[in-house]
């Protein structure tokens, strides 16, 4: 059967869960302009989605359902060791590649059509472990744009290996925020040194950043401002997405997605490698599950029949 009917059978499957489910739908809306900066960029990106605005919802309106999946990474080394990680490259541990399988466990009914990830390694690990498990034993392929030399080396001449595949996009957009001076550091060690309350602060609050640093709001900035440009125009397409992140870059899309406040924000905690689920139809994007666990065995995990189709 099509892939429309696919995305179909996504619908189909998960809107029987609650009927309030849907009266919850709200339209995909910038984040709260209190909580950010009035910059040129961001000027130039609320702009700019505003005159998207109406494309997507057009072009989404003659499209059926796409679903959304974001995944936080499993654990990582320094995640095992307290560190302070941020944007420093660091690999998963065997706990962090079981958790990653897991993950693709849940999803491996959800037909997937292309992966966003970070550009950082236990993101992308994240992702292809969990692709290993998918129903669909579609092969997960980096693609490498950041040189011409790099895009003509990476190519695939095969059709039919292309249909084979799932392209996986890196974007240094969706990395975790950059903890500046704190990478590198012993958590419960800088909490002795500069304070509990202080670093609290530094992790927690939304609009202060690390000694050079990034704070949340600036991680919000970037990684929301991708999402529009280059994600949700592949689900008003009709195309299912997958992104594997972190825990910062993440809360800030879902900030996006569910219209958080800053407050609301900033309490929001996701477990690694615990999928998300959100079906996007009609241009509005529609919760199901939830970042902690899933809320019904079914909402990760539909029939093979389904996915087949």
């Amino acid at each position: 059967m099509s892939t429309a009917m696919s995305y179909q059978s996504i619908y189909s499957f998960v809107s029987h869960q609650s009927s309030t489910s849907s009266q919850s739908s709200r339209q995909p809306l910038l984040l709260p302009t209190k909580c950010l900066k009035i910059d040129s960029s961001l000027c130039y990106y609320t702009s700019r989605r505003k005159r998207n605005l109406s494309k997507i919802e057009a072009t989404a309106s003659q499209n059926n359902e796409a679903a959304l999946i974001l995944i936080r990474h499993g654990e990582s080394l320094w995640n095992a060791k307290n560190l302070f990680t941020g944007c420093v490259d660091v690999p998963l541990t065997e706990k962090g590649i079981e958790e990653a399988i897991e993950a693709g466990k849940r999803i491996s009914n959800i037909p997937i059509d292309v992966i966003f990830t970070s550009s950082l390694i236990r993101a992308q690990m994240t992702a292809m472990l969990a692709m290993i498990q998918h129903c669909r034993k579609k092969v997960p392929i980096i693609l490498h744009n950041e040189s011409d030399q790099a895009k003509s080396w990476s190519q695939v001449f095969s059709e039919e290996t292309k249909d084979q595949s799932v392209p996986v996009i890196p974007a240094w957009q969706l990395n975790e925020r950059m903890y500046g001076e704190l990478q590198g550091l012993n958590k419960q060690e800088t909490a002795e040194r500069y304070g509990k309350q202080q670093v609290h602060e530094w992790r927690r609050s939304y609009d202060i950043p690390p000694p050079e640093g990034e704070s949340l709001e600036m991680c919000a900035e970037r990684a929301v401002a991708y999402f529009v440009e280059n994600i949700e125009p592949k689900l008003a397409a009709g195309k299912n997405v997958m992104v594997a992140a972190h825990g910062n870059s993440l809360r800030s899309i879902i900030m996006y997605l569910d219209k958080l406040t800053c407050k609301e924000v900033i309490s929001l905690e996701l477990s690694t490698s615990i999928p998300l689920l959100y079906i996007f139809k009609d241009g509005k994007f529609m919760k199901r599950g939830s970042p902690v666990g899933p809320t019904e065995a079914g909402v990760y995990a539909y029939t093979k029949a389904e996915a087949g189709r």
